[in-house]
């Protein structure tokens, strides 16, 4: 399984020019080529897609379910989240439109990045691609022509507000077209992945981590009525990563939120976040993003 860290790698691997922002980049999709030397492609990478696609012949499955482009254009896929796309060498019919990569990092200290998983479309509760009618897809395209304006243009204090507003744009767009689209919209079998989120930001969002600590992979299997072992099986298929994984990807997920968002100590959001010890907060943070929780917080300062 290949997993994209950056814009780049998932460019380089495309066989794409490189980005001309690090964080924020659209794709014409006619010009990504994958490799051919497979015919399925399994991927995690650390950034949000929105992908407008048409004449798509490869099948992708988003967590344990496929996604459905039968009749949809428009497709969201977060950050962790596994992605598997099967080739069909035997078809020519060249795919188009565009892809929309965002890293979270260029979300941080803006509105957006404690709102974005509101949406529900970037979770795998839903896995079905959005229809456009040809009035919607030409409003979505020019959205996505301002967003790539915009980062192409010189940079200056207001281009990052700008994006970050055709962005929420184009997002409120998508939630009133899916929810014209899904008015008897059904939950497929993915609970446990669609469960474990809630149950994790549940925890992270309640006063009891205050006094429970950060959650044990016993204390969430038990939670979701599985054994320990049989969770972390399921979720390293699905997902390829373990319960503990998931665990503390919510964590640097809420301390990268509260960070850029705050003006709490980092003791402060150590003891927030479940931690007995700020010093153990610290530690898991560097490890998982290679950096200091001072050291991030500085960038927005």
């Amino acid at each position: 399984m290949h997993q994209f860290k950056s814009l780049s790698e998932f460019h380089r691997y495309s066989n794409l020019p490189k980005p001309e922002h690090p964080l924020i980049s659209l794709v014409d999709y006619s010009k990504v080529n994958y490799p051919t030397d497979s015919d399925e492609i399994k991927w995690v990478q650390d950034f949000y897609s929105i992908g407008l696609k048409r004449n798509v012949s490869e099948k992708f499955n988003y967590g344990q379910q496929p996604y459905d482009f039968n009749e949809g254009v428009l497709s969201f896929v977060a950050p962790q989240q596994i992605l598997n796309i099967q080739i069909n060498q035997n078809i020519e019919v060249k795919s188009s439109g565009w892809l929309l990569l965002i890293h979270p990092d260029f979300l941080w200290n803006t509105p957006l990045a404690k709102i974005i998983k509101n949406y529900d479309f970037f979770g795998y509760a839903v896995n079905e691609a959005l229809f456009l009618s040809e009035k919607e897809e030409n409003i979505i395209i020019a959205i996505l022509k301002n967003i790539q304006r915009e980062y192409q243009a010189n940079i200056d204090k207001f281009s990052e507000n700008i994006i970050i507003t055709q962005v929420e744009l184009l997002l409120n767009y998508a939630e009133r077209y899916y929810e014209r689209q899904f008015i008897t919209r059904k939950i497929n079998n993915h609970q446990i992945l669609v469960k474990l989120e809630e149950k994790l930001d549940s925890y992270f969002n309640s006063s009891d981590i205050l006094i429970n600590g950060v959650p044990t992979v016993t204390q969430v299997a038990n939670d979701l009525n599985l054994s320990p072992n049989y969770l972390s099986s399921m979720l390293k298929i699905i997902s390829g990563q373990s319960t503990q994984q998931h665990i503390q990807n919510k964590i640097i997920e809420k301390a990268k939120e509260k960070l850029s968002t705050n003006e709490l100590s980092i003791s402060e959001i150590a003891y927030e976040l479940g931690f007995e010890y700020p010093q153990s907060f610290s530690k898991l943070f560097k490890q998982k993003t290679n950096q200091s929780p001072m050291a991030f917080r500085a960038r927005f300062n």
